[in-house]
C-alpha cells in the first residue's frame, strides 16, 4: 500500500496579488523537492507544472496539492526536514483559515492515481467521523512524530 495525501488552502489574495508572492515564487521548488524526495511517488500538476489552476472545489480561492507517497515516513521526512517545513511555517501569511480539515491522508492501492472527487471525499469523512483507516491524520500514525514539534495540527 502507498499513502495518499490531500492538503486545500484557502488563498487570502488572488495569486497575482504580492502579498501572496512568498507563497508563490516558492512552488516550484517546493514541488521540484517533493519530486526528488525518496519516496515519492506522484503528485496533482497541470500544464503548468504545480495544481494552482485546478479548480477542485466551488471556491476559486481555495486551492488544492494532493500526492502520493511509498510511507509515511517518506512524507514526514519532506514534509518536515526540507524547504517545504519554512512554506508551511508562514502558511498564516498567505492563507485564511478553513471551517473543516485541510488535510487528510489514506491508503491506497500501489498504481493507483487518487482523483480529485476521492480527496473531497476524504477530507468530508474526515470532518465528519475524525481519524479512522479511511481518512486520518498525523495523528492516526503512531511512528510518525515530527508533526508533534512543529505545531501541526
Amino acid at each position: 500500500m502507498h499513502l495518499a495525501e490531500v492538503n486545500i488552502a484557502r488563498l487570502a489574495w488572488p495569486l497575482d496579488d504580492p502579498r501572496i508572492a512568498g507563497f508563490v515564487d516558492r512552488l516550484d521548488a517546493v514541488n521540484a523537492i517533493a519530486e526528488r524526495s525518496p519516496g515519492f511517488v506522484w503528485r496533482l500538476q497541470d500544464e503548468a507544472g504545480n495544481a494552482l489552476a485546478i479548480e477542485a472545489f466551488d471556491d476559486p480561492m481555495v486551492i488544492v496539492n494532493m500526492s502520493v507517497w511509498e510511507t509515511p515516513e517518506h512524507l514526514e521526512h519532506f514534509v518536515w526536514n526540507t524547504v517545504h517545513k519554512q512554506v508551511y511555517r508562514r502558511k498564516a501569511e498567505w492563507f485564511n483559515a478553513l471551517a473543516g480539515h485541510h488535510f487528510a491522508m489514506w491508503w491506497i492501492e500501489e498504481g493507483h492515481v487518487p482523483t480529485l472527487a476521492e480527496a473531497r471525499d476524504r477530507l468530508d469523512r474526515l470532518d465528519r467521523r475524525g481519524d479512522t483507516d479511511e481518512a486520518f491524520g498525523w495523528a492516526h500514525l503512531p511512528h510518525v512524530r515530527l508533526w508533534q514539534s512543529q505545531q501541526c495540527a
